[in-house]
Parts: structure tokens; C-alpha cells; sequence
């Protein structure tokens, strides 16, 4: 099969699991939509790891936010990745970059303002160590912070610092956040100056949308089980998959959400009391309702016919009542 290789299999339960297969690197733009609480995942573009001595998955990661940083000229895109996405090629013009520190990551102090005296200038100031060093030394407070659709009571610090090893000398800032029973922290480091605590955690949670669409694609689309060999067809059938997955989330949202829809699904399965927002398995099942009662005519385009669209209005009506 073209362009499969032993890499990490993020789906085995094991961390260190390898697997044979392809890997691709997924950008979705995550967004809020009226009728679910949490953020869901949009994945718009992906690429294809060729393997060792090809660009790596954080460069093909950079591309991916340089095409979206050129489509959305106008707006700062925020990046979100695991801890695998760090390095220089992260670093885009318009763009920040937000993942979680390694625990073997070793962080300065920005560097120090020229003294005038000759030399080349510092590009980093003192070391500050690990996440488990800036984690005992920190000044904790108590923040109020938006995850899944929910206000969670943590408590953060942040500390500005330069990742040298990943980023250079990159000014950026190291943001932990604990629960208040836990003493075990999140370490994770941003290139956001901007933004407090509060926003740089609730960004960080929302890289969750992503695994939950990836794992709903495999689970209701097949995304991934297409028995492909053939370099086009490895190209283009899980781009394709994805963009359809896509595509149901904004049909749904613009023209299928309807209040009744849930109601409809505890109906028929009575022991799902819990169920208050639609899941992606919802919106494709009222897509499908949908196709299937609208009848396709053999009225060419041009010849516009009054019937196909009342028969069209009539199947949407049946399909959300």
C-alpha cells in the first residue's frame, strides 16, 4: 500500500504502540454551534507523512497552518496541537502555536536586553528547567475556566519563557493548570502573549473536538477502512472522507437541526435518558433520512421544474418532523 510505514498508533491503547498503516496529519478549525454545548471539529485540510527523509508530520503541520493563515488573512489563527507538534516550523506568520510541554522540555528566561558591549547579544536568558521545576516554584491562583461547555474552579500560574530547543528564542509563556485535588499539572506552552490563563487552558481543551471527530468518522463514515493501494487513491479517499464528515456538521447546522430530533431519537431508544444534544451519528442519520425521501428526477438543470422542489420541500418536512 502506497506511503504506509511503522509509525506511532495513536489508537492502540498502549502509548508506545506502533502500527503499520498510513499517517496523516488533520487541521480542523473548531467552532461552536447553536444546539450542542461543547466546540465540535471541522477537519478542512490534511496531509500524508511520506516517511523517514520526508517532511515530518510538524512541518506538514506548519503548511497546514500556513494555508489557513493565507485564507484567513484578516484573523490571528490559533494552532492547537499534542506534544508531538512543536518546532520552528510551527511558527507562522498570523498564527500562534499552543501544545503541551514534554516532560524532558528544558525552558529559559527571555533573553536579556543588549548591554552595547561587543559580542553577539544573548538569545536566551537563564535556565529555568523542566515543567517539574516551574511547577514547585510556581504562584498558583484560582481561575474559572470553560471546558466541554462547562465552568471547571482550577487553579493556574503562568510564567513567561522561551522554549529554546523547540522554538528558539521565541518569547512565549508557560501556562499550568491543576485541579484543586490534584497536585499533578498541565504544563503547556504558548506562543500567545496575548491572551490570559483562563483563555490559553480553554484553547488547549478544545484540541479534544479533533480525536472526537476522527473517532467518529472511523466509527459512522468507514473513514479509514477503505482497502486502497494505489497512490491517487490513498491521496484522495481520506481527504474526501473528512470533508464529507465536514460537510454533514454545516448541512445540519444551516438546514437539518430541528428541536424535535432528539425527542424523536429517546422515542426510539427509551433507555438513552441522558441524550441532550445531538451527536455527529444524529446529524447523519437525518441527512440520510433526507436524501432517501427526496426523489431525483430526470429534469435536467436547465429545465427548472416546480414539482422537484415542492416533492424537495415536502421530504425536508418529513424528515425533520
Amino acid at each position: 500500500m502506497f506511503g504506509a510505514f511503522w509509525t506511532h498508533d495513536g489508537s492502540a491503547q498502549d502509548p508506545n504502540a506502533l502500527g503499520r498503516g498510513n499517517r496523516w496529519v488533520v487541521a480542523g478549525i473548531v467552532l461552536t454551534v447553536p444546539f450542542c454545548s461543547h466546540p465540535v471539529c471541522l477537519p478542512v485540510l490534511l496531509r500524508l507523512w511520506r516517511g523517514k527523509g520526508t517532511a515530518s508530520p510538524v512541518r506538514l503541520a506548519g503548511e497546514l497552518i500556513s494555508v489557513l493563515a493565507q485564507a484567513f488573512a484578516g484573523r490571528r489563527i490559533h494552532a492547537v496541537g499534542d506534544a508531538a507538534y512543536h518546532g520552528k516550523p510551527l511558527l507562522i506568520a498570523g498564527a500562534t502555536i499552543t501544545t503541551r510541554l514534554p516532560a524532558n522540555a528544558v525552558l529559559y528566561a527571555l533573553a536579556p536586553p543588549r548591554t552595547g558591549k561587543r559580542g553577539r547579544p544573548r538569545l536566551k536568558g537563564d535556565r529555568i528547567g523542566g515543567p517539574a521545576q516551574i511547577a514547585a516554584t510556581a504562584s498558583w491562583r484560582q481561575v474559572t475556566v470553560t471546558r466541554d461547555g462547562r465552568a471547571d474552579t482550577v487553579q493556574a500560574a503562568t510564567s513567561d519563557a522561551i522554549w529554546y530547543g523547540a522554538f528558539g528564542n521565541t518569547p512565549g509563556r508557560v501556562v499550568l493548570v491543576r485541579e484543586p485535588a490534584d497536585q499533578k499539572a498541565l504544563v503547556i506552552f504558548t506562543t500567545d502573549l496575548d491572551s490570559d490563563a483562563e483563555a490559553i487552558v480553554a484553547r488547549y481543551a478544545h484540541r479534544w473536538p479533533i480525536e472526537t471527530a476522527i473517532a467518529a468518522g472511523k466509527q459512522t463514515l468507514g473513514i479509514g477502512q477503505a482497502r486502497n493501494r494505489l497512490q491517487r487513491a490513498v491521496e484522495r479517499t481520506l481527504p474526501f472522507q473528512f470533508i464529507v464528515y465536514s460537510l454533514v456538521i454545516v448541512w445540519y447546522t444551516l438546514h437539518g437541526h430541528h428541536q424535535d430530533d432528539l425527542a424523536q431519537r429517546r422515542a426510539a431508544q427509551p433507555w438513552y435518558r441522558h441524550k441532550h444534544e445531538p451527536a455527529f451519528e444524529d446529524m447523519l442519520t437525518k441527512l440520510r433520512r433526507t436524501l432517501l425521501a427526496a426523489r431525483i428526477t430526470g429534469v435536467a438543470a436547465a429545465q427548472p421544474d416546480p414539482k422537484k422542489y415542492r416533492d424537495y420541500e415536502l421530504a425536508c418536512a418529513a424528515a425533520a418532523a
